[in-house]
């Protein structure tokens, strides 16, 4: 059985939120389809699905301009947070004292491939 597996993805580098609060919203969408991963991330009351939402779209416009791929077919196969640089700030405290603050960046992929299953 012959399969085309052309996966095709798109990345958003050092995007300023921390990768575990991305996941939970990647954990959402992967391996669904591309509609319906989507309306998923529309009505998701998360301010991570705003940068997944943008980097879904690329993956979509790649897999079409690039690969040639029809949008309606199109599903989400791989859907990661990878953890970017930390920015590292200083908040004043009492007496003289400085407490370190973490700013998490993390690195959003997601890929999409041709579902074979679709109609």
């Amino acid at each position: 059985m012959a399969t085309d597996t052309t996966e095709v993805k798109a990345i958003a580098r050092f995007i300023r939120m921390s990768p575990y609060k991305v996941r939970r919203v990647l954990d959402q969408i992967r391996g669904r389809s591309y509609r319906e991963a989507l309306i998923i991330l529309e009505f998701m009351p998360y301010r991570a699905c705003d940068p997944v939402l943008k980097v879904l779209r690329s993956a979509a416009a790649n897999a079409e301009h690039n690969a040639g791929l029809d949008r309606a077919l199109l599903k989400v196969t791989q859907a990661y947070a990878d953890q970017g640089p930390v920015l590292k700030r200083f908040q004043p405290r009492a007496q003289g004292r400085a407490y370190q603050i973490r700013k998490p960046t993390c690195h959003i992929t997601v890929a999409v491939a041709a579902d074979n299953t679709a109609k």
